[in-house]
């Protein structure tokens, strides 16, 4: 039997956002009486609640339910991670890759705890520039390491669905801490190895 992931949303919370939508689809011209968008209103509003859902969480906490001692001084690098978040100016989504190294100072994470931060932070309104910062400053809170590192590559949706409609660009967004700044050649065999 296959594994099915259940997902629990505050019903008040539901029936709220459902009812806006509701209306929102009148505004638009729509019937939203007609049989197709009967249970829009109501999947809009779990979407909505999945897509923001990192609001609930803390990366810090995340973090330090997974820390380790270890005298491991190198880099640790989790790259290509997926990422998928929601730009609040237009409320439409963007989708790329996310690369973080860091280098331990006599603690280390569990691997998926990183891809877990990228998640949480991602899982609400933002700006890419933002969202490259914070998962920056929560490895930086929770493990106190030698330095970090976040690369994001994204498209934006909003700027090929509407807009300026160029749908083959990509934004990079670059946020460093401690060596990583301090050192041109730990930064550049981050770069390298990210590419």
């Amino acid at each position: 039997m296959a594994y099915e992931k259940t997902e629990q949303y505050d019903s008040n919370t539901t029936v709220q956002i459902a009812a806006r939508v509701k209306a929102i689809l009148a505004l638009l011209g729509e019937d939203p009486n007609r049989e197709g968008l009967l249970k829009t209103p109501e999947r809009v509003a779990k979407s909505l609640q999945f897509l923001t859902q990192g609001y609930a969480q803390n990366g810090k906490e995340i973090i330090q339910s997974a820390i380790f001692d270890e005298k491991y001084q190198q880099m640790v690098l989790v790259k290509d991670i997926e990422m998928y978040s929601m730009c609040e100016h237009h409320m439409l989504p963007f989708i790329g890759k996310c690369h973080v190294a860091y280098i331990p100072d006599g603690k280390i994470t569990g691997l998926s705890k990183i891809a877990r931060i990228v998640e949480t932070f991602a899982r609400r309104l933002q700006v890419q520039e933002r969202l490259t910062v914070q998962i920056r400053d929560c490895l930086v809170e929770a493990l106190h390491p030698l330095g970090v590192a976040v690369v994001i590559e994204a498209m934006h949706t909003c700027m090929s669905l509407r807009g300026v409609q160029k749908s083959n660009a990509i934004t990079t967004t670059s946020a460093f801490s401690g060596i990583f700044l301090s050192s041109a050649r730990t930064r550049n065999e981050f770069l390298n190895l990210i590419k």
